[in-house]
């Protein structure tokens, strides 16, 4: 019941930041990633989202996707997907999500002959058997029904030899669920990594923009909300970070 309602809310969360942004101000949802080990250089237009970016770069450069075709599940408003492919030179991009007028906004935003969006459900992928190289998922996981049937469905669409990049948080149990999940599925891990301290220093960073953002964006009676939502410091979320209720784990897996 209690997942129900958290996938009730996030429905409704996600259809109101697509109706109220009407300036594409928000292409990011993650919590961010910041490391003294990481420092991009990037655009201007990119840097005001530098610590959802550091999050993308942190994950995506877990194995070389120059030249390949990388399909990202759960690719939201399409921000991260868009610094892979403008940065880090795959062949292809494509990105799937869930979340219909998602799906619309990333058509619209991000023109280009190597990228395509899909609407479609991570636990039913629309692609035929060894279809690309790297699948990306980043902070999407943990809203899944089935997480086996994610894995299942992933490992399928992968050529042989291809990998899956998955960075996501969970409650320490779900963690150790989620790696018996991974133990059991068809692939072989490569890397997990605990990245915990990297994601509470960038919510720590973002918190003054993330506020900002929140005040001129969402009617007061939300705001405790949109907090929460988006970790800011003293929030309950981003308490639960600092004193590990939440971690936050990167996994590289191969097929």
């Amino acid at each position: 019941m209690k997942d129900a309602l958290k996938n009730i809310f996030f429905k409704i969360w996600y259809w109101y930041i697509s109706t109220i942004d009407k300036n594409a101000e928000i292409i990011f949802m993650n919590y961010g990633y910041s490391s003294k080990s990481i420092k991009i250089e990037l655009d201007k237009e990119d840097v005001p989202n530098r610590y959802s970016i550091q999050l993308y770069h942190h994950t995506a450069t877990g194995v070389d996707v120059k030249g390949k075709d990388i399909l990202e599940v759960g690719c939201g408003r399409g921000g991260g997907l868009s610094y892979v492919n403008r940065y880090l030179s795959p062949k292809n991009v494509t990105g799937v999500d869930l979340n219909k007028k998602a799906i619309q906004f990333c058509n619209k935003h991000y023109k280009g002959t190597n990228n395509i969006f899909v609407q479609a459900d991570a636990q039913k992928l629309p692609f035929a058997d060894n279809s690309f190289d790297v699948v990306l998922n980043v902070e999407s996981s943990h809203r899944y029904p089935d997480v086996d049937v994610f894995l299942n469905e992933v490992y399928r669409v992968l050529k042989p030899d291809g990998v899956l990049l998955l960075t996501d948080f969970r409650q320490k149990k779900d963690i150790e669920l989620l790696d018996r999940q991974i133990k059991i599925s068809l692939f072989e891990f490569l890397k997990k990594e605990n990245i915990t301290n990297e994601v509470v220093e960038a919510l720590t960073f973002a918190t003054p923009d993330r506020k900002v953002l929140i005040e001129k964006m969402v009617p007061s009676f939300l705001q405790d909300l949109a907090h929460n939502f988006a970790a800011t410091e003293g929030s309950t979320t981003y308490k639960r970070f600092v004193n590990r209720y939440f971690e936050y784990v990167n996994y590289v897996l191969i097929k």
